[in-house]
């Protein structure tokens, strides 16, 4: 938003229209803690990895910033969207993403592999089905929201299942990535420990 600002003769998102976004984005994650977790996750311990987080949070956040430009593209170049429209598409889209990342990243499986807890999922579809619906409310207006014509809606589908696409790639490229990277640490680490002790007893 801070770099779609430098272009837009008006804010991309209203202050409102942001505390909504995250408080209806927050509501999914109130169900995480009765989420189901897949078998293979449970064998053993797991210890954090800092720079598996570090990858991650590049990683993704790369990606969220492409969809972010190629949405706010979509919106000014392609449907030429009044100030309302777009705020109102920018909103419904990266509440869409946001949903959809949750169920994306929760899993070491593909995203249809391996299903989330009833109410995670309720949460999520529901959360989903609100987005849709609060610009067509007869409060609508209040927040600044506007009813989206039927090709916006198509666009902002669309880049919302590209984005889940190319997510899936990227955490499968992470996981992958993760474990060799975490093998060759283990490696080196093993092969340290046998020089030092090598070294040790040859000096003793």
């Amino acid at each position: 938003m801070a770099a779609a600002s430098l272009y837009l003769p008006f804010l991309p998102l209203l202050a409102k229209q942001i505390l909504l976004n995250n408080f209806l984005s927050d509501i999914p994650a109130l169900a995480l803690a009765s989420d189901n977790v897949d078998p293979d996750q449970l064998r053993r311990p797991r210890h954090w990895d800092i720079h598996s987080v570090r990858r991650f949070m590049i990683s993704f956040g790369l990606v969220s910033s492409v969809f972010d430009f190629a949405t706010f593209a979509f919106l000014i170049l392609v449907v030429h969207a009044t100030s309302d429209v777009f705020q109102t598409a920018w909103f419904v889209e990266s509440l869409l993403t946001e949903l959809a990342i949750v169920l994306v990243v929760r899993t070491h499986k593909r995203l249809w592999g391996s299903s989330p807890s009833r109410l995670l999922a309720a949460l999520a579809l529901g959360t989903g089905a609100i987005a849709f619906a609060i610009p067509f409310a007869p409060f609508a207006s209040w927040f600044g929201f506007v009813p989206l014509p039927g090709p916006v809606l198509a666009g902002l589908l669309a880049i919302t299942a590209l984005y889940v696409f190319v997510s899936e790639v990227t955490k499968t490229w992470l996981f992958d990535h993760g474990s060799r990277g975490k093998h060759r640490r283990m490696a080196m680490s093993t092969h340290e420990r046998h020089t030092t002790g090598k070294s040790a007893r040859l000096s003793g």
